[in-house]
């Protein structure tokens, strides 16, 4: 995703969708994407994360239940998108919610979370990542030296040095600390520095969420106060690090010491929030050329219909479920073909159920034909009872008092 356009109150993004081939990494989050440069060339490198289990694991106690992701590197190939998993032996157990710097061709991971012993190992790994001609080269180093924090933030203050704010010591502990990240040459240091002055809100929350806003900026947003009508506004603190052109110290606790006196109903709405619009963009090129192929001649960009308004240069997502190709819906006339849901003016939820019932489906072409040739309901055949034998009689039977007195003695 890259910046296309920017006027007043008004950005344009670009958005190109990357078809991946190879090792592919499953989906996740808590995990850190990286960028490298080694010998002209760049990687995008993913590591650690935390995902739901398996469909074949699943059961209905832990269906929404999730795992550590497998303890692998994957390495992305940004022009051909090739994908290639590393599983490295100083990587025993799954980690996320860790801390990720890069320089160059090396990366740091510090800290993170392991759900399966729920712990935060003081982790401190040294990554470098060779791409030469052929296949790339990963080793990985262990580190002393390391803190233990997830779900940290990371800002850069000068060229070599970042510092680090927030986190959780323990499910229940928030990091109060700060410690700084120097850098020289191939050497590393963390060392503790000292935190800002906190405001008792911060102080006295359970939990806490920011990121980093450049320049040795951190916005951090807290809870409201459940006493508030919105239960779910959220309090902001921008927390400024002394950076390279700024030594004062005291800035950097003004900020946050600050407290938030204004009422939630009377805070001032973002009346001058800028507009964003995004554009999609398909890339093609794979690992391998023979599995390359040209979108334009796939079955998404037909003429569905005389009155076909779906174009590959002018089409924007109509449906919730379109991404980058429009959605289709297939015409069970004679031999059958596909149309375009948005050329046959279907609502979005009656696209959703014809995905879901067995049920044929004819475009608007083709449904008076399809009326005419419709089966009739079969009528369930009429029970006939049958019929009596015409002029027949039954035998009339008369008892006499001495009959009766006779079966009944018979009887008794």
């Amino acid at each position: 995703m890259c910046l296309a356009s920017k006027s007043n109150k008004k950005v344009t993004f670009t958005c190109t969708e990357k078809e991946l081939v190879g090792e592919v990494p499953e989906g996740r989050y808590g995990h850190t994407v990286n960028v490298v440069h080694n010998q002209g060339k760049s990687m995008i490198v993913i590591i650690g994360g935390r995902s739901y289990i398996a469909l074949g694991q699943r059961t209905t106690e832990k269906w929404n239940s999730v795992v550590d992701c497998m303890p692998h590197i994957f390495l992305v190939d940004p022009e051909f998108g090739c994908c290639t998993s590393y599983a490295l032996p100083e990587f025993q157990n799954g980690f996320s919610f860790h801390l990720s710097l890069v320089q160059n061709d090396v990366i740091y991971i510090i800290g993170g979370h392991s759900l399966e012993n729920n712990i935060r190992p003081p982790n401190f790994y040294k990554i470098k990542i060779d791409l030469p001609l052929g296949s790339p080269a990963v080793s990985c180093v262990i580190l002393s030296g390391g803190i233990s924090v997830s779900s940290a933030i990371m800002t850069q203050t000068r060229e070599k040095e970042f510092v680090v704010v927030g986190g959780y010591h323990s499910d229940n502990q928030k990091r109060m600390i700060c410690n700084t990240i120097n850098l020289d040459d191939n050497k590393i240091e963390i060392v503790e520095t000292e935190a800002p002055e906190w405001t008792p809100d911060i102080k006295h929350c359970k939990i806490w969420f920011g990121n980093d806003m450049g320049n040795g900026s951190i916005l951090f947003g807290i809870p409201g106060d459940n006493r508030q009508l919105a239960s779910d506004a959220n309090y902001f603190y921008i927390l400024k690090c002394p950076v390279e052109n700024d030594q004062s110290l005291e800035q950097m606790a003004q900020v946050c010491s600050q407290s938030s006196t204004e009422d939630a109903g009377e805070s001032t709405p973002f009346e001058d929030s800028e507009e964003f619009t995004f554009g999609f963009d398909i890339d093609t090129d794979t690992c391998n050329e023979d599995d390359n192929e040209n979108e334009s001649e796939s079955g998404y960009w037909i003429t569905c219909c005389a009155g076909c308004e779906v174009d590959i240069n002018t089409w924007v997502p109509l449906y919730s479920t379109e991404l980058n190709k429009p959605a289709m819906i297939f015409c069970s006339n004679s031999e059958g073909h596909w149309v375009h849901a948005q050329c046959m003016d279907l609502s979005e939820n009656m696209l959703i159920y014809l995905s879901q019932v067995d049920t044929k489906y004819f475009c608007t072409e083709h449904i008076s034909l399809a009326r005419g040739l419709k089966t009739p309901k079969e009528i369930p055949p009429i029970e006939k009872k049958p019929m009596k034998a015409l002029r027949r009689k039954k035998p009339m039977k008369i008892f006499t008092p001495a009959k009766k007195s006779f079966i009944r003695k018979l009887f008794e």
